[in-house]
């Protein structure tokens, strides 16, 4: 597939698509069934701060008649989390020969520039960090919300030296503003974007309850738009999409937008790890068609500074098609 080679956080990878982090990255076989189908790169499943929290809080409240020994409990719950996915890195490594990139999940600046340390000891190729700084205080500007990611970034930054991206949600004020600021502390690769967990309301049993977690393809309208944009702004960085990648269509669409990769999740949950060779051979029928050697003669050639008519990602509003319909 020499065609399709592209890169990824600085790595060459034999295709643009990646097993992005979900319980499908969490099973070696798995991870080896993907590189034989035609995946460029693994996105381990995520270590989550939040359910690493939860479970040793778990712990300690099972444990609440013993005060004395919480901190053990605590600390030994937090060190077995951590060495559980230090095992599934190295076997990963182990088991493959494509580039196996870990992921965090981080929702404070503690903890996570030592967790960055052990994941590089383990043998990983890059690290995600997979953010989502919910607040839900009115009294927190963007300003001070947007510095938590900071501050998590340089930590991070500083007890590594494994190539960093940011998996991003799409909730910003000003995005391409926002990237700039992480760009300016030395990060040059975003995912955009992620897919956070949705409640709705069931109106028979008058409760909260979940949403589907698979997206459908429709959903690249959520970042065809973005990517477009900040590749086009900030041409030296590399984008990942993620959300509503589900066939070879919507994966050249984001390619022209200026993505570099595309991660596939909830196609895969649908039809299995063997849509990394039916995508793979659409995009390479399309690229023939068009007569396109490899995949930077076309990335990006449709992003906002690629194009004559830039409106059409700055249009916001069915200006000319809602106003004809009566």
């Amino acid at each position: 597939m020499e065609k399709l080679k592209t890169n990824y956080m600085g790595l060459e990878i034999n295709s643009p698509l990646i097993l992005s982090s979900s319980g499908l990255s969490k099973k070696t076989q798995n991870i080896i069934t993907a590189e034989e189908n035609g995946a460029g790169a693994i996105i381990l499943k995520s270590l989550f701060e939040e359910q690493i929290n939860f479970m040793t809080n778990a712990t300690l409240y099972d444990s609440i008649d013993y005060p004395e020994a919480a901190d053990y409990i605590k600390n030994y719950s937090r060190h077995n989390f951590l060495n559980e996915y230090l095992d599934l890195i190295k076997a990963s490594v182990k088991a493959v020969k494509i580039p196996v990139i870990a992921s965090i999940n981080c929702t404070s600046d503690t903890e996570w520039e030592g967790f960055a340390k052990e994941i590089e000891k383990a043998g990983a190729h890059g690290l995600e960090l997979n953010m989502n700084v919910f607040h839900f205080d009115y009294e927190l500007t963007s300003a001070q919300i947007e510095q938590k990611y900071f501050e998590i970034i340089e930590k991070v930054q500083a007890s590594t030296k494994l190539p960093i991206a940011i998996k991003m949600g799409k909730t910003f004020t000003n995005l391409p503003y926002f990237i700039k600021q992480i760009k300016f502390r030395g990060i040059q690769n975003f995912v955009l974007f992620n897919r956070f967990y949705k409640p709705i309301i069931n109106i028979d049993k008058m409760e909260m309850t979940n949403s589907s977690a698979l997206s459908d393809e429709t959903d690249i309208k959520e970042s065809l738009r973005s990517i477009a944009i900040v590749k086009g702004m900030m041409p030296d960085i590399e984008i990942s999409a993620s959300t509503g990648i589900h066939n070879a269509n919507g994966a050249i669409q984001l390619l022209l937008a200026g993505a570099s990769s595309l991660q596939l999740c909830s196609v895969l949950y649908k039809n299995g790890l063997n849509e990394f060779k039916t995508i793979n051979a659409g995009i390479l029928k399309w690229m023939e068609e068009k007569g396109y050697n490899s995949i930077d003669d076309f990335k990006a050639k449709l992003s906002y500074s690629n194009i004559k008519d830039t409106s059409v990602y700055e249009r916001f509003q069915f200006i000319k098609h809602i106003s004809t319909i009566e």
